[in-house]
C-alpha cells in the first residue's frame, strides 16, 4: 500500500484519553468506488476481518504503541488481514499493572495493543505504515493531547526476524521527516491485558473519543487475496 494514498485517507485527530468525545478537523473523504483499486465495504459493514476464516491460518503477531490505546486498538482491529486486536500494557517494570499504577509513569508502562494478523493477508511492512499513518513518530511521550511517558509510540516484536523489517521500515519512514522519529523499535519485555473496560472500548462506547479518524477506514480499498474474493464482494459496494 502506497503511503501517499494512507496519507490522503487518514487524518488525525488531536484528543486526551481523559478528554470529551472529538470530532474530526476535516471532513472525511468522498470517495467513488468506481475510481478506486479494490473493494469499498458498504456502509453497514464495518469490519471485514469478522467475516473472515482465520482458524487455518499461520498467524503472527506485532505490538504497536501510539497514543490512548482505545483509537489504536479500534483503527487496526478493522485492517483487512487482522485477526485479533486487545488492549494492553508494555515494557513497564513489575506485574500486572493496573491502568491507575501505568499513568502514574514511575513503571514506565505503555499503553499497547497486540495485533495478530495473516501475513498471507497483510504484511508486516503495511501494519507499519498503517501505525505512521496515524501518529506522529518525532513526538515523545506524546500523541495529540495524550501526554506522558505511557503514550509513546513503540513497536514491539515477539519474534527476533521482525527486528531488519521493523527497523528498515522506520529508516523509510525517518525521510518523511527532518526531526528524528523517537518511536521505540524494540523486542517485547512483557504485556499485561488491560481491565475488562478498555477492550473494544469503542465498541461498547460508539461515541467515546478517539484521536484517530476512524470515519477514514470507510475510504480505505481492500484488496483481498483469492480465498476471500467472493466473500469481499458481496459485503462491496
Amino acid at each position: 500500500m502506497k503511503r501517499s494514498i494512507l496519507l490522503i485517507l487518514i487524518t488525525c485527530l488531536l484528543a486526551a484519553c481523559n478528554s470529551q468525545p472529538s470530532t474530526t478537523t476535516a471532513d472525511t473523504p468522498v470517495v467513488n468506488p468506481e475510481e478506486v483499486e479494490g473493494y469499498l465495504l458498504q456502509d453497514d459493514v464495518k469490519n471485514i476481518n469478522e467475516h473472515l476464516d482465520y482458524t487455518a491460518s499461520e498467524l503472527k503477531t506485532i505490538y504497536f504503541a501510539g497514543g490512548c490505546f482505545w483509537g489504536v486498538e479500534a483503527y487496526f482491529a478493522r485492517i483487512y488481514g487482522v485477526a485479533d486486536t486487545v488492549s494492553g500494557y508494555a515494557n513497564g517494570t513489575g506485574e500486572n499493572p493496573s491502568y491507575e499504577e501505568v499513568i502514574q509513569g514511575d513503571k514506565a508502562f505503555v499503553e499497547t495493543v497486540k495485533v495478530t494478523y495473516d501475513p498471507e493477508r497483510v504484511s508486516l511492512e503495511e501494519l507499519i505504515e498503517h501505525l505512521f499513518s496515524v501518529i506522529d513518530p518525532t513526538s515523545k511521550n506524546k500523541q495529540g493531547n495524550d501526554v506522558g511517558i505511557q503514550y509513546r509510540s513503540g513497536i514491539y516484536y515477539d519474534e527476533a526476524m521482525d527486528a531488519t523489517t521493523v527497523e528498515e521500515a522506520i529508516k523509510k519512514e525517518q525521510q518523511q521527516y527532518d526531526k528524528p522519529i523517537v518511536t521505540e523499535a524494540e523486542p517485547l519485555q512483557n504485556f499485561y491485558l488491560a481491565e475488562e473496560y478498555h477492550q473494544d472500548y469503542l465498541v461498547k462506547n460508539p461515541n467515546g473519543y478517539c484521536h484517530i479518524n476512524l470515519q477514514t477506514l470507510d475510504t480505505l480499498p481492500i484488496n483481498p487475496i483469492a480465498k476471500d474474493e467472493m466473500i469481499v464482494q458481496k459485503l462491496s459496494k
